[in-house]
């Protein structure tokens, strides 16, 4: 997770991801949009794609003023209570810059100003330049930017990062991958492509793609998941969903009722712990893309609960990404060359 990886810019966890896979997986390769695969069977008649995407929120350099100071945009999803004053790493071309989230002093504000949320575009980064040359010297315009924080463990098996979202899926994707290689129980007549995709922060681009290069008749998505485990949420309206108490497993439309029992069912033998998470439409996860790519795919969407999400001090807990890797794994024993997927009663 400490590997920086917005949307767009996701080549250095690809590498990662290609190098832990290579050792275990039967095929490994990346495409011309990002997309990192690994692949067991590549070649079977039954496909199972497992999708986690690599990419991360993050900001974008989009203009250098006459001072050397640094405006940004953000990539994904963003609080923009968030940045002010935190501390960034500007990813230029030889090597990350250290920056600094700036904006008016709360003594330098104006009345209505301090009753207001403040926007991004009222922020920038102080590298310490003195001038336009200066800055650009170090950086430019489309480099990519992240807050400087990586993985810490905290207390009773939790950690904190910043990059949650979701190079843990891509993680749990690779680890269901060599599950399988390691353990053994996939039917040689099933091939399992486990992806680590990319731009999911931006439109869910990446599950789009290799969603309909490889076809696949089944496949799970795994994401983070809100835990409602802190104050202020409210259980009546999002349901019940605790760190350290299992993955999740959705139910509703963006999950095929019959892949859905197949995970329960394989969960169940194999004495793995979930939860039940519920969305009564499309979800915006990579699920979405592959559940509706060429004419459907069988789609399950399990995730991790995770705290603070889309800020630099996510928190999760180890064991749910570990029963995550096996319920994946679990599930993709479960299906054979004849499995159907039609939705039916009984």
């Amino acid at each position: 997770v400490n590997v920086p990886s917005p949307s767009g810019y996701e080549e250095r966890a690809a590498e990662i991801y290609r190098n832990y896979t290579t050792p275990f997986a039967h095929k490994v390769w990346t495409d011309s949009h990002g997309n990192a695969y690994a692949a067991l069977n590549p070649d079977a008649p039954m496909k199972v794609m497992l999708a986690g995407h690599m990419d991360e929120i993050g900001f974008i350099v989009v203009h250098i003023d006459d001072q050397g100071l640094i405006y940004f945009a953000g990539i994904g999803g963003h609080d923009s209570v968030v940045p002010v004053g935190q501390r960034v790493w500007i990813h230029g071309d030889n090597g990350p810059v250290c920056g600094v989230i700036g904006r008016k002093a709360i003594h330098l504000l104006e009345e209505d100003e301090r009753k207001k949320k403040p926007e991004i575009k009222d922020q920038w980064i102080d590298i310490g330049a003195k001038t336009k040359a200066d800055a650009e010297a170090v950086l430019a315009l489309g480099d990519v930017i992240t807050y400087q924080w990586e993985y810490q463990e905290l207390q009773n098996g939790r950690a904190a990062a910043r990059g949650f979202d979701n190079k843990m899926g891509s993680f749990i994707v690779a680890e269901a991958l060599r599950l399988l290689a390691e353990d053994g129980g996939l039917d040689p007549n099933v091939g399992v492509f486990a992806v680590a995709t990319v731009q999911e922060e931006i439109g869910l681009r990446g599950a789009k793609t290799s969603a309909y290069a490889l076809g696949a008749q089944t496949g799970l998505a795994v994401d983070v998941n809100h835990a409602i485990d802190t104050p202020g949420l409210s259980k009546t309206r999002y349901g019940t969903l605790d760190l350290g108490k299992g993955p999740s497993v959705l139910r509703g439309a963006n999950a095929n009722p019959i892949v859905v029992k197949m995970i329960r069912k394989a969960c169940d033998e194999a004495e793995i712990p979930y939860q039940i998470d519920v969305a009564p439409g499309g979800t915006g996860t990579d699920g979405n893309a592959m559940q509706l790519n060429q004419s459907g795919m069988a789609v399950g969407i399990v995730g991790v609960p995770l705290r603070y999400m889309h800020t630099p001090c996510e928190v999760l807990e180890l064991v749910d990404v570990e029963n995550c890797a096996k319920l994946m794994a679990a599930y993709c024993r479960a299906v054979k060359s004849v499995s159907g997927f039609t939705p039916r009663l009984g």
